[in-house]
């Protein structure tokens, strides 16, 4: 089944993405951690000690919670029929990837870019980023936008496609799972310095060997669209550690490589300035046609990705 479920729902995402009107596990997942956080916040001491506890609460509750809840809705509709328990499992799978949410939110940026309305285009470009945008050029709304589908084409489709392959659904959710609570809970500030640490960790421990197959998939991919291969293989090599995050720089600097161009550098976070290293030689100046360039490989190493899985499935069922 698992075989058809991924399968069918990486078509799903491909063809529907995230419509608006669809409810998401995502949105769920984020309500159910504001409430634990707000209840444990009351409920525990208000030091590092009882804030590591509070988090690590959270850490346990909404992972096993999303696991085991999916996990018997699965079972529950399998039971009843197959094609039910199928057809659950496949919408589950398409709701677990973002490739074309990525594509779409993305050229939203590039289209805005090239009528030349920044303004217009510093918005939509904060649907997808984290730092503040207000104040970017052209170039740095471009070099985000550029980021943001290089970073999220680990985590937002290499690695929960990397899980449904191996527990289906539910253990893509899962994953999903703890993306969100490190997406929401593991800044290193003074709020969730302590509260949002094992969220981070465990994020980290999620994505580890993800984000390295992305980075190498992406070295393929960046050949297959006319790309520099050669230029992902060695910036990768050389840049993938010039992160905060052992796995963000992972396939941006792969892209930065294939693109010849330099990503990252200093940013700000809610109004605080964060002085992060560069990725990439400047070999040119970043353009909005890069965006599309990142959509295309981005599309490339998710087909590979699972084209490969999926045989790999095969043979281990053969």
């Amino acid at each position: 089944m698992i075989f058809w479920a991924v399968l069918g729902g990486f078509l799903l995402d491909a063809v529907f993405g995230d419509p608006a009107w669809l409810p998401h596990p995502v949105v769920l997942m984020g309500r159910c951690i504001t409430a634990l956080e707000n209840h444990l916040r009351t409920a525990l001491s208000k030091t590092p000690q009882g804030e590591l506890v509070g988090g690590g609460v959270v850490v346990a509750v909404l992972p096993l919670g999303t696991l085991a809840v999916t996990g018997l809705a699965c079972h529950l509709a399998a039971a009843l029929h197959p094609a039910l328990g199928l057809a659950l499992q496949m919408f589950w799978c398409a709701q677990a990837l973002a490739a074309k949410g990525l594509v779409q939110e993305s050229r939203n940026v590039y289209r805005e870019l090239v009528k030349g309305d920044l303004p217009a285009a510093r918005r939509a470009v904060a649907r997808i980023v984290g730092r503040d945008t207000q104040a970017l050029t052209a170039e740095g709304v471009t070099k985000a936008a550029v980021e943001t589908v290089a970073e999220n084409a680990s985590d937002g489709v290499i690695a929960p496609l990397f899980y449904m392959l191996i527990g289906g659904a539910p253990l893509a959710l899962t994953y999903k799972a703890i993306n969100t609570m490190d997406s929401m809970l593991g800044y290193k500030n003074e709020k969730y310095l302590y509260f949002g640490r094992c969220a981070a960790k465990l994020d980290d421990a999620a994505n580890w060997l993800p984000s390295r197959l992305a980075a190498l998939l992406w070295v393929a991919a960046a050949a297959l669209t006319g790309n520099s291969a050669r230029g992902a293989w060695r910036i990768w090599r050389r840049d993938r550690h010039n992160h905060a995050s052992p796995n963000s720089a992972q396939t941006e600097s792969a892209c930065a490589g294939a693109l010849g161009v330099q990503l990252a550098g200093p940013a700000c976070y809610f109004g605080e300035y964060y002085d992060k290293p560069t990725i990439g030689d400047p070999l040119r100046p970043i353009e909005p046609q890069d965006i599309l360039r990142a959509n295309r490989m981005m599309y490339a190493e998710s087909v590979l990705a699972l084209v490969i899985g999926l045989a790999v499935r095969l043979l281990l069922a053969g």
